[in-house]
Protein backbone atom coordinates (compact mmCIF):
# COMPACT_ATOMS: atom_id res chain seq x y z
CA UNK A 1 0.00 0.00 0.00
CA UNK A 2 1.24 3.35 -0.47
CA UNK A 3 0.70 7.13 1.21
CA UNK A 4 0.27 8.99 -2.02
CA UNK A 5 -3.06 10.57 -1.76
CA UNK A 6 -5.71 9.17 -3.60
CA UNK A 7 -7.05 10.77 -7.09
CA UNK A 8 -10.70 9.58 -7.52
CA UNK A 9 -10.93 10.84 -11.72
CA UNK A 10 -14.59 10.69 -12.88
CA UNK A 11 -15.31 9.98 -16.71
CA UNK A 12 -18.43 9.50 -18.00
CA UNK A 13 -16.97 7.37 -21.40
CA UNK A 14 -15.03 4.35 -21.25
CA UNK A 15 -11.62 5.94 -22.28
CA UNK A 16 -10.39 3.07 -24.81
CA UNK A 17 -9.72 3.07 -27.59
CA UNK A 18 -8.91 6.75 -27.25
CA UNK A 19 -10.36 7.56 -31.05
CA UNK A 20 -11.39 10.89 -30.20
CA UNK A 21 -9.62 14.60 -29.02
CA UNK A 22 -10.91 14.21 -25.67
CA UNK A 23 -10.17 10.68 -24.85
CA UNK A 24 -6.58 11.70 -26.02
CA UNK A 25 -6.22 14.29 -23.98
CA UNK A 26 -7.41 12.71 -20.86
CA UNK A 27 -5.12 9.53 -21.53
CA UNK A 28 -1.92 11.13 -22.41
CA UNK A 29 -2.89 13.19 -19.01
CA UNK A 30 -3.15 10.87 -17.19
CA UNK A 31 -0.24 8.39 -18.68
CA UNK A 32 1.97 11.03 -18.02
CA UNK A 33 0.57 11.19 -13.95
CA UNK A 34 0.80 7.15 -13.64
CA UNK A 35 3.57 6.76 -10.96
CA UNK A 36 3.89 10.46 -9.71
CA UNK A 37 2.51 12.58 -6.92
CA UNK A 38 -1.06 10.67 -6.74
CA UNK A 39 -2.47 7.05 -7.24
CA UNK A 40 -5.10 7.66 -9.71
CA UNK A 41 -8.41 5.45 -9.01
CA UNK A 42 -10.42 5.99 -12.51
CA UNK A 43 -13.85 5.42 -12.31
CA UNK A 44 -15.93 5.32 -15.90
CA UNK A 45 -18.52 2.86 -17.41
CA UNK A 46 -17.67 -0.80 -18.48
CA UNK A 47 -16.98 -1.39 -21.98
CA UNK A 48 -19.46 -2.94 -23.99
CA UNK A 49 -16.59 -5.71 -24.84
CA UNK A 50 -15.26 -6.40 -21.88
CA UNK A 51 -12.71 -4.79 -19.76
CA UNK A 52 -10.29 -7.50 -20.36
CA UNK A 53 -9.62 -6.52 -23.81
CA UNK A 54 -8.13 -3.11 -22.41
CA UNK A 55 -6.35 -4.56 -19.58
CA UNK A 56 -3.29 -3.13 -20.38
CA UNK A 57 -4.37 0.03 -21.83
CA UNK A 58 -6.33 0.92 -18.59
CA UNK A 59 -3.09 -0.43 -16.52
CA UNK A 60 -1.05 2.16 -18.21
CA UNK A 61 -3.34 5.13 -16.96
CA UNK A 62 -4.79 3.96 -13.48
CA UNK A 63 -3.41 2.44 -10.45
CA UNK A 64 -7.07 1.05 -10.00
CA UNK A 65 -10.53 1.38 -11.59
CA UNK A 66 -13.84 0.98 -10.52
CA UNK A 67 -16.82 0.47 -12.81
CA UNK A 68 -20.48 1.45 -13.95
CA UNK A 69 -22.58 0.39 -15.73
CA UNK A 70 -23.35 2.10 -19.10
CA UNK A 71 -26.56 3.28 -20.01
CA UNK A 72 -28.23 2.17 -23.03
CA UNK A 73 -27.50 4.38 -25.60
CA UNK A 74 -29.14 2.98 -29.16
CA UNK A 75 -32.81 1.77 -29.79
CA UNK A 76 -35.78 3.63 -30.67
CA UNK A 77 -36.63 3.96 -26.65
CA UNK A 78 -33.14 5.86 -26.33
CA UNK A 79 -34.18 8.56 -29.40
CA UNK A 80 -36.98 8.85 -28.12
CA UNK A 81 -35.97 9.92 -24.60
CA UNK A 82 -33.30 12.10 -26.10
CA UNK A 83 -36.43 13.83 -28.13
CA UNK A 84 -38.18 14.64 -24.64
CA UNK A 85 -35.02 15.87 -23.16
CA UNK A 86 -35.17 18.79 -25.19
CA UNK A 87 -37.53 19.91 -23.06
CA UNK A 88 -36.02 19.54 -19.69
CA UNK A 89 -34.12 21.95 -17.81
CA UNK A 90 -30.64 20.45 -18.77
CA UNK A 91 -29.11 20.59 -22.08
CA UNK A 92 -29.35 16.81 -23.94
CA UNK A 93 -25.89 16.10 -23.30
CA UNK A 94 -25.31 16.49 -19.91
CA UNK A 95 -28.63 14.51 -19.29
CA UNK A 96 -27.03 11.43 -21.54
CA UNK A 97 -24.21 11.31 -19.23
CA UNK A 98 -26.60 10.85 -16.46
CA UNK A 99 -27.64 7.13 -15.33
CA UNK A 100 -28.61 5.66 -11.37
CA UNK A 101 -25.65 3.13 -11.87
CA UNK A 102 -23.12 5.92 -12.08
CA UNK A 103 -24.72 8.36 -9.86
CA UNK A 104 -24.35 5.72 -7.02
CA UNK A 105 -21.29 4.80 -7.70
CA UNK A 106 -19.60 8.35 -7.45
CA UNK A 107 -21.61 7.93 -4.45
CA UNK A 108 -19.58 4.79 -3.06
CA UNK A 109 -16.27 5.88 -4.41
CA UNK A 110 -16.39 9.66 -2.71
CA UNK A 111 -17.25 7.64 0.61
CA UNK A 112 -14.20 5.87 0.26
CA UNK A 113 -12.89 9.57 1.03
CA UNK A 114 -10.42 9.84 -1.75
CA UNK A 115 -8.21 12.96 -1.28
CA UNK A 116 -9.03 14.64 -4.68
CA UNK A 117 -11.92 14.39 -6.57
CA UNK A 118 -11.70 15.42 -10.54
CA UNK A 119 -14.62 15.38 -12.34
CA UNK A 120 -13.53 15.05 -16.73
CA UNK A 121 -15.84 17.71 -18.98
CA UNK A 122 -18.41 19.38 -17.11
CA UNK A 123 -21.39 16.89 -18.47
CA UNK A 124 -19.96 14.54 -15.89
CA UNK A 125 -20.68 16.92 -13.14
CA UNK A 126 -24.18 15.51 -13.54
CA UNK A 127 -23.16 12.94 -11.08
CA UNK A 128 -21.62 14.81 -8.65
CA UNK A 129 -22.83 15.68 -5.21
CA UNK A 130 -24.20 19.53 -4.85
CA UNK A 131 -21.30 20.24 -2.35
CA UNK A 132 -17.86 17.60 -1.94
CA UNK A 133 -16.29 17.28 1.50
CA UNK A 134 -13.11 17.14 -0.29
CA UNK A 135 -11.15 19.43 -2.78
CA UNK A 136 -12.59 18.78 -6.40
CA UNK A 137 -11.20 19.74 -9.91
CA UNK A 138 -13.30 20.13 -13.18
CA UNK A 139 -11.26 19.33 -16.33
CA UNK A 140 -13.37 21.51 -18.64
CA UNK A 141 -11.87 20.66 -22.34
CA UNK A 142 -13.81 23.68 -24.01
CA UNK A 143 -16.40 25.94 -23.22
CA UNK A 144 -19.35 23.38 -24.39
CA UNK A 145 -21.95 26.73 -24.11
CA UNK A 146 -19.65 28.26 -27.03
CA UNK A 147 -19.85 25.17 -29.35
CA UNK A 148 -23.91 25.38 -28.78
CA UNK A 149 -24.33 29.17 -29.53
CA UNK A 150 -22.44 28.47 -32.92
CA UNK A 151 -24.15 25.71 -34.12
CA UNK A 152 -27.37 28.22 -33.51
CA UNK A 153 -25.51 30.61 -35.56
CA UNK A 154 -25.13 28.37 -38.86
CA UNK A 155 -28.46 26.62 -38.40
CA UNK A 156 -30.74 27.08 -41.54
CA UNK A 157 -33.55 25.68 -40.46
CA UNK A 158 -35.57 27.45 -38.20
CA UNK A 159 -36.82 24.22 -35.82
CA UNK A 160 -32.67 23.57 -35.91
CA UNK A 161 -32.30 27.07 -35.12
CA UNK A 162 -34.75 27.35 -32.08
CA UNK A 163 -32.98 23.73 -30.47
CA UNK A 164 -29.69 24.86 -30.73
CA UNK A 165 -30.79 28.16 -29.12
CA UNK A 166 -32.72 26.84 -26.27
CA UNK A 167 -29.54 24.12 -25.93
CA UNK A 168 -27.19 26.48 -25.92
CA UNK A 169 -29.32 28.86 -23.03
CA UNK A 170 -29.45 25.63 -21.09
CA UNK A 171 -25.79 24.66 -21.10
CA UNK A 172 -24.72 28.13 -20.36
CA UNK A 173 -26.75 28.08 -17.15
CA UNK A 174 -25.34 24.48 -16.38
CA UNK A 175 -22.08 25.14 -16.89
CA UNK A 176 -21.97 28.38 -14.77
CA UNK A 177 -23.46 26.52 -12.14
CA UNK A 178 -21.57 24.01 -12.42
CA UNK A 179 -17.88 25.48 -12.89
CA UNK A 180 -18.74 27.29 -9.72
CA UNK A 181 -19.37 24.50 -7.39
CA UNK A 182 -15.31 22.77 -8.11
CA UNK A 183 -12.46 24.61 -6.26
CA UNK A 184 -10.37 24.50 -9.42
CA UNK A 185 -11.92 24.27 -13.04
CA UNK A 186 -9.09 23.68 -15.30
CA UNK A 187 -8.88 24.86 -19.43
CA UNK A 188 -7.31 24.05 -22.25
CA UNK A 189 -6.37 27.18 -23.12
CA UNK A 190 -5.92 31.01 -21.87
CA UNK A 191 -9.19 31.88 -23.75
CA UNK A 192 -11.30 29.51 -22.43
CA UNK A 193 -9.51 30.29 -18.45
CA UNK A 194 -10.50 34.01 -18.86
CA UNK A 195 -14.00 33.31 -20.65
CA UNK A 196 -14.91 31.48 -17.51
CA UNK A 197 -13.37 33.86 -15.34
CA UNK A 198 -15.41 36.80 -17.13
CA UNK A 199 -18.62 35.37 -17.88
CA UNK A 200 -19.28 32.61 -15.52
CA UNK A 201 -16.95 34.25 -12.62
CA UNK A 202 -15.20 31.13 -11.91
CA UNK A 203 -11.97 32.74 -9.52
CA UNK A 204 -9.53 29.50 -9.72
CA UNK A 205 -9.33 28.72 -13.38
CA UNK A 206 -5.27 27.81 -14.45
CA UNK A 207 -5.30 26.23 -18.17
CA UNK A 208 -2.77 24.10 -19.55
CA UNK A 209 -1.23 23.43 -23.20
CA UNK A 210 -1.78 21.10 -25.40
CA UNK A 211 -0.19 18.18 -25.24
CA UNK A 212 1.00 15.59 -28.05
CA UNK A 213 3.32 12.11 -28.02
CA UNK A 214 6.21 13.26 -30.07
CA UNK A 215 7.74 9.76 -29.84
CA UNK A 216 4.05 8.20 -31.12
CA UNK A 217 3.64 10.98 -33.88
CA UNK A 218 7.36 10.93 -35.56
CA UNK A 219 8.24 13.31 -38.05
CA UNK A 220 8.19 12.85 -41.91
CA UNK A 221 8.52 14.64 -45.15
CA UNK A 222 4.77 15.84 -46.53
CA UNK A 223 6.00 14.19 -49.99
CA UNK A 224 2.71 12.93 -51.46
CA UNK A 225 1.96 15.97 -53.68
CA UNK A 226 -1.65 15.64 -54.37
CA UNK A 227 -3.13 14.31 -51.02
CA UNK A 228 -5.34 16.40 -48.52
CA UNK A 229 -6.34 14.91 -45.60
CA UNK A 230 -8.93 15.84 -43.17
CA UNK A 231 -8.33 13.55 -39.27
CA UNK A 232 -11.19 13.59 -36.42
CA UNK A 233 -14.19 11.75 -35.31
CA UNK A 234 -16.69 11.85 -37.92
CA UNK A 235 -19.88 10.87 -35.22
CA UNK A 236 -19.21 14.53 -33.95
CA UNK A 237 -21.89 16.88 -35.60
CA UNK A 238 -19.24 19.62 -35.60
CA UNK A 239 -16.97 17.37 -37.99
CA UNK A 240 -19.60 16.41 -39.89
CA UNK A 241 -20.40 20.20 -40.49
CA UNK A 242 -17.34 21.42 -41.57
CA UNK A 243 -16.52 18.16 -43.51
CA UNK A 244 -20.12 18.91 -45.42
CA UNK A 245 -19.28 22.39 -45.76
CA UNK A 246 -15.33 22.04 -47.23
CA UNK A 247 -16.94 19.31 -49.49
CA UNK A 248 -20.08 21.70 -50.79
CA UNK A 249 -17.83 24.96 -50.80
CA UNK A 250 -14.17 25.01 -50.81
CA UNK A 251 -13.25 21.40 -52.59
CA UNK A 252 -14.39 22.17 -56.37
CA UNK A 253 -12.11 25.43 -56.20
CA UNK A 254 -9.08 22.86 -55.41
CA UNK A 255 -9.94 20.53 -58.26
CA UNK A 256 -10.42 23.72 -60.67
CA UNK A 257 -6.57 23.72 -59.95
CA UNK A 258 -5.05 20.66 -58.94
CA UNK A 259 -7.72 18.40 -61.21
CA UNK A 260 -5.35 15.47 -59.74
CA UNK A 261 -5.76 16.18 -55.79
CA UNK A 262 -7.31 13.42 -54.00
CA UNK A 263 -9.05 13.78 -50.38
CA UNK A 264 -9.05 11.50 -47.47
CA UNK A 265 -11.02 11.55 -44.37
CA UNK A 266 -10.25 9.18 -41.29
CA UNK A 267 -12.47 8.96 -38.59
CA UNK A 268 -14.55 6.94 -37.31
CA UNK A 269 -18.22 6.46 -37.55
CA UNK A 270 -18.92 8.49 -40.73
CA UNK A 271 -22.81 9.26 -41.17
CA UNK A 272 -24.04 7.11 -44.32
CA UNK A 273 -26.04 10.42 -45.45
CA UNK A 274 -22.58 12.06 -46.10
CA UNK A 275 -21.06 9.36 -47.53
CA UNK A 276 -23.42 9.08 -50.03
CA UNK A 277 -23.40 12.72 -50.95
CA UNK A 278 -19.67 12.90 -51.42
CA UNK A 279 -19.02 9.56 -53.04
CA UNK A 280 -21.85 11.03 -55.46
CA UNK A 281 -20.02 13.93 -56.47
CA UNK A 282 -16.42 13.41 -55.34
CA UNK A 283 -15.07 10.19 -55.83
CA UNK A 284 -11.46 11.46 -54.98
CA UNK A 285 -12.67 11.30 -51.88
CA UNK A 286 -11.93 8.49 -49.27
CA UNK A 287 -13.87 7.87 -46.01
CA UNK A 288 -12.09 5.19 -44.06
CA UNK A 289 -14.03 4.67 -41.02
CA UNK A 290 -12.49 3.82 -37.40
CA UNK A 291 -8.55 2.78 -37.72
CA UNK A 292 -6.18 1.29 -35.58
CA UNK A 293 -3.89 4.01 -36.45
CA UNK A 294 -3.54 7.17 -37.76
CA UNK A 295 -0.07 7.11 -38.98
CA UNK A 296 -0.95 4.59 -41.72
CA UNK A 297 -2.90 7.29 -43.28
CA UNK A 298 -2.06 10.91 -42.44
CA UNK A 299 1.78 11.31 -42.34
CA UNK A 300 3.19 12.19 -46.00
CA UNK A 301 0.02 14.38 -46.70
CA UNK A 302 0.37 17.90 -48.35
CA UNK A 303 -2.31 19.50 -46.01
CA UNK A 304 -4.44 18.61 -43.28
CA UNK A 305 -7.57 20.45 -42.95
CA UNK A 306 -9.40 21.75 -40.17
CA UNK A 307 -12.69 23.25 -41.82
CA UNK A 308 -14.40 23.72 -38.52
CA UNK A 309 -17.21 26.46 -38.22
CA UNK A 310 -18.20 25.36 -35.03
CA UNK A 311 -16.45 23.90 -31.71
CA UNK A 312 -14.55 24.82 -28.86
CA UNK A 313 -11.36 24.11 -26.59
CA UNK A 314 -8.30 23.02 -28.83
CA UNK A 315 -7.34 20.93 -31.44
CA UNK A 316 -5.30 18.38 -30.46
CA UNK A 317 -5.39 17.11 -34.02
CA UNK A 318 -3.97 19.84 -35.16
CA UNK A 319 -0.75 19.08 -33.10
CA UNK A 320 -0.79 15.68 -34.21
CA UNK A 321 -0.74 16.34 -37.60
CA UNK A 322 2.38 18.96 -36.94
CA UNK A 323 4.34 16.22 -34.99
CA UNK A 324 3.62 14.29 -38.16
CA UNK A 325 4.75 16.59 -40.62
CA UNK A 326 1.73 17.67 -42.44
CA UNK A 327 1.13 21.27 -42.81
CA UNK A 328 -2.08 22.52 -41.50
CA UNK A 329 -4.67 24.64 -43.35
CA UNK A 330 -7.57 25.32 -40.77
CA UNK A 331 -9.97 28.12 -39.99
CA UNK A 332 -10.52 30.81 -36.88
CA UNK A 333 -12.06 28.24 -35.28
CA UNK A 334 -10.29 25.12 -35.96
CA UNK A 335 -7.01 27.01 -34.61
CA UNK A 336 -8.92 28.42 -31.77
CA UNK A 337 -6.70 28.80 -28.34
CA UNK A 338 -3.17 27.27 -29.69
CA UNK A 339 -0.13 29.38 -29.33
CA UNK A 340 0.41 29.31 -33.04
CA UNK A 341 0.76 31.81 -35.73
CA UNK A 342 -0.58 31.59 -39.38
CA UNK A 343 2.02 31.68 -42.34
CA UNK A 344 4.62 30.50 -39.83
CA UNK A 345 3.21 27.60 -38.15
CA UNK A 346 -0.22 26.75 -40.18
CA UNK A 347 -2.13 28.35 -42.80
CA UNK A 348 -5.58 30.04 -41.55
CA UNK A 349 -8.48 30.58 -43.95
CA UNK A 350 -12.23 31.16 -43.04
CA UNK A 351 -13.50 31.83 -46.38
CA UNK A 352 -13.93 29.05 -49.14
CA UNK A 353 -11.90 30.54 -51.90
CA UNK A 354 -9.43 31.95 -49.33
CA UNK A 355 -8.96 28.37 -47.70
CA UNK A 356 -8.74 26.27 -51.49
CA UNK A 357 -6.19 28.66 -52.20
CA UNK A 358 -4.06 28.58 -49.41
CA UNK A 359 -4.58 24.40 -49.48
CA UNK A 360 -3.37 24.86 -53.93
CA UNK A 361 -0.22 26.36 -52.63
CA UNK A 362 0.49 23.45 -50.66
CA UNK A 363 -0.09 20.84 -53.32
CA UNK A 364 2.03 22.79 -55.56
CA UNK A 365 5.16 24.10 -53.87
CA UNK A 366 6.65 21.67 -52.53
CA UNK A 367 9.58 24.14 -50.60
CA UNK A 368 6.52 26.07 -48.96
CA UNK A 369 4.72 23.21 -47.30
CA UNK A 370 8.13 21.82 -46.32
CA UNK A 371 9.37 24.96 -44.26
CA UNK A 372 5.69 25.34 -42.38
CA UNK A 373 6.05 21.50 -41.71
CA UNK A 374 9.79 21.79 -40.38
CA UNK A 375 8.78 24.74 -38.35
CA UNK A 376 5.62 23.55 -36.88
CA UNK A 377 7.31 20.29 -35.72
CA UNK A 378 9.87 22.42 -33.98
CA UNK A 379 7.24 24.51 -32.46
CA UNK A 380 5.66 21.05 -31.06
CA UNK A 381 8.75 19.54 -29.63
CA UNK A 382 9.64 23.01 -27.96
CA UNK A 383 6.62 23.00 -26.34
CA UNK A 384 4.13 20.55 -26.46
CA UNK A 385 5.37 17.65 -25.68
CA UNK A 386 2.53 15.33 -23.64
CA UNK A 387 5.19 14.67 -20.86
CA UNK A 388 5.17 18.57 -20.20
CA UNK A 389 1.43 19.04 -20.10
CA UNK A 390 0.79 16.05 -18.06
CA UNK A 391 3.34 17.45 -15.52
CA UNK A 392 1.20 21.17 -15.39
CA UNK A 393 -1.83 18.92 -14.76
CA UNK A 394 -0.29 17.38 -11.76
CA UNK A 395 0.99 20.42 -10.11
CA UNK A 396 -2.36 22.33 -10.71
CA UNK A 397 -3.95 19.17 -8.47
CA UNK A 398 -1.62 19.61 -5.86
CA UNK A 399 -2.17 23.05 -5.43
CA UNK A 400 -5.63 22.29 -5.32
CA UNK A 401 -5.24 19.62 -2.88
CA UNK A 402 -2.53 21.94 -0.80
CA UNK A 403 -5.14 24.42 -0.63
CA UNK A 404 -7.74 22.19 1.02
CA UNK A 405 -5.42 21.39 3.66
CA UNK A 406 -4.11 25.45 4.47
CA UNK A 407 -7.73 25.95 4.62
CA UNK A 408 -9.31 22.90 6.61
CA UNK A 409 -8.91 23.45 10.56
CA UNK A 410 -6.60 21.02 12.61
Amino acid sequence: MTDKPVLLFVSTRFLFPADSGGKIRTTQILRGMKGGAFRIRLMMPRPASGSADFAEDVAAVADEVVFFEPYAREGLLWKLRRALWAFQDKPIPVLSDWSKDAEDCVRRELARDPSLVLFDFPHSAVLAPESFERPSVLFTHNIEAVIFERHWKVAKSPLHRWLWKGQYLKMRAFEKDTLNRFDTCIAVSRSDADFFRKEYGAANCPSIETGTDLDFYRYRDPSRDHEVVFCGSMDWIANIDGVRWFHDNVWPKVLDKVPSATMKVVGRKPPAALESHVSKNSPEWTFTGFVDDVRDYVPGASAFVIPLRVGGGTRIKAFEAMAMGVPVVSTSIGMEGLAVEHGEHFLCADEPADMAAQIVTLLQDADQRRRISRVARQLVEERFSSEVVARQFEVICLETLGAWKDSTPG
